[in-house]
């Protein structure tokens, strides 16, 4: 039996992944369907999906202010995208926002630290955290768009 997921992780293990850097991401759709465009005389073509895609990468940058994104290290494919994220040093800094990517508890749901009520997930202001977000909203806005709520973009 053949398990679908069967790959080596390539993080490195330990690592900080909050901690200010650049970090190279490559994120690929579902199945590798090809969803975003085409390549047409060696010039990728967005698609109203891959403008999405696009749309959200840089929104992203104006929501978690510790991200810093350049429109020349970012490239939408027809089923992958490949970009740099810095993550900038905001020691000391009062106006973040600090977005995780998680939902939200229950209304009413109280706080507990270490219990099952804990919001869980990646670390806020985290490559995880910026990453979980990103596919969070690009796929809702593509499911939306096609009419598939639920169904995997990534």
């Amino acid at each position: 039996m053949v398990k679908e997921h069967d790959r080596r992780s390539i993080r490195l293990k330990g690592h900080d992944y909050a901690q200010p850097g650049a970090y190279f991401v490559t994120l690929c759709t579902h199945n590798r369907e090809c969803l975003f465009g085409e390549v047409v005389k060696g010039e990728m073509r967005l698609n109203d999906l891959g403008q999405i895609v696009r749309e959200e990468w840089f929104r992203s940058a104006e929501i978690r202010r510790e991200m810093k994104l350049n429109p020349a290290e970012f490239v939408v494919m027809p089923n992958h995208i490949h970009g740099i994220v810095w993550i900038h040093d905001m020691v000391g800094a009062t106006s973040l926002v600090g977005a995780t990517g998680r939902s939200p508890l229950p209304c009413g749901a109280p706080l507990r630290c270490g219990s099952s009520l804990a919001p869980k997930g990646p670390a806020p202001r985290s490559l995880a955290s910026f990453m979980a977000g990103f596919k969070s909203v690009v796929a809702k806005r593509i499911n939306h768009l096609r009419a598939t709520p639920g169904i995997p973009v990534w």
